[in-house]
């Protein structure tokens, strides 16, 4: 999505706009997204589970770390530097990254994810669901 915002950016006039240009806060949300998704990552690792959400594999419901806070810290990591690799351009192509990013993680593959672990960790994902909102 990057490579077409930067590619729509190139060819058109109109997507060479900058709207909002501001390089402490790009730098400040692609650190805090990068450094969110890798500790979700971590967390993973540590409980001895897989990080594929269709694995069979999976054998343990991760609820350290992020997780206490967000159901979703790698996908909330990706959109959160997505918006701050936005803020270095500035133009409408790569203000829509995180927002397409963002409909994409949460009507396609979280609802995806969340129907899995529901099946496979029944009454334990519930309450987990029910304790810990989505994203934030």
């Amino acid at each position: 999505m990057l490579l077409a915002a930067y590619a729509m950016q190139r060819s058109f006039a109109w997507a060479q706009t900058v709207y909002f240009r501001s390089l402490p806060h790009a730098i400040l949300l692609t650190v805090l997204g990068i450094l969110l998704a890798a500790w979700g990552r971590s967390a993973f690792a540590a409980a001895g589970t897989e990080i594929m959400p269709a694995s069979a594999s999976n054998k343990r419901l991760v609820i350290s770390g992020p997780f206490r806070f967000t159901r979703n810290p790698m996908y909330l990591g990706l959109v959160l530097a997505s918006l701050g690799i936005a803020l270095f351009p500035g133009t409408l192509p790569f203000f829509l990254v995180p927002v397409l990013l963002f409909l994409l993680c949460n009507f396609v593959f979280i609802p995806f994810e969340e129907a899995k672990m529901q099946r496979q960790f029944n009454d334990q994902y519930a309450e987990y669901r029910r304790r810990v909102r989505r994203w934030i």
